[in-house]
C-alpha cells in the first residue's frame, strides 16, 4: 500500500545506503538512558554490554564504509588514467592517419608520374631510334 511504501521511503532517506546506522545510534542513545537509570548493577552491566555491543557494530559500519570510499577513490584514479590513456590513443590513431593520408597523396603522385612515363615511352617507341633516323 503507498502508507508502507512511503514508510520505507522515508527509512531509506534517513538511512542513506540502509546499513542501519539510524536504528543503531536510537538504540544506542536507549541503552544508555537504560544504563542510567538502571537500578541493580546486574542491569547496569547488561545495559553496558548493549552499549559495546552497539558501538562496535557502529565502529564496523564506519570501517566499512571507509574501505568502500577508499576503493572508490582508488577505482576514481584507475578510471581517470584509462581515459588518459585512450586519450593519446586516440591523439596517437590520428596523428597516424595524417601520416597515411600524406603517404597515400604520394603514391598518387608516383603513380600519375608513372602513367605519364608508360605513356611517353609508348609514343616514342614508334618512332624510330636516334641509330635509325641517321641512317
Amino acid at each position: 500500500s503507498f502508507s508502507s511504501d512511503e514508510v520505507i521511503r522515508k527509512r531509506l532517506l534517513i538511512d542513506g545506503d540502509g546499513a542501519g546506522d539510524d536504528r543503531r545510534i536510537n538504540l544506542l542513545v536507549k541503552s544508555f538512558i537504560k544504563w542510567c537509570n538502571s537500578g541493580s548493577q546486574e542491569e547496569g552491566y547488561l545495559q553496558y554490554q548493549r552499549m559495546l555491543s552497539t558501538l562496535s557494530q557502529c565502529e564496523f559500519s564506519m570501517g566499512k564504509t571507509l574501505l568502500v570510499y577508499d576503493m572508490n577513490l582508488r577505482e576514481m584514479e584507475n578510471y581517470e588514467k584509462i581515459y588518459k590513456d585512450i586519450e593519446n590513443s586516440i591523439a596517437a590513431a590520428h596523428e597516424k592517419i595524417s601520416e597515411c593520408k600524406k603517404q597515400i597523396l604520394q603514391a598518387k603522385r608516383i603513380r600519375k608520374n608513372r602513367q605519364e612515363y608508360d605513356a611517353l615511352a609508348k609514343v616514342i617507341q614508334h618512332h624510330p631510334d636516334r641509330h635509325e633516323t641517321l641512317k
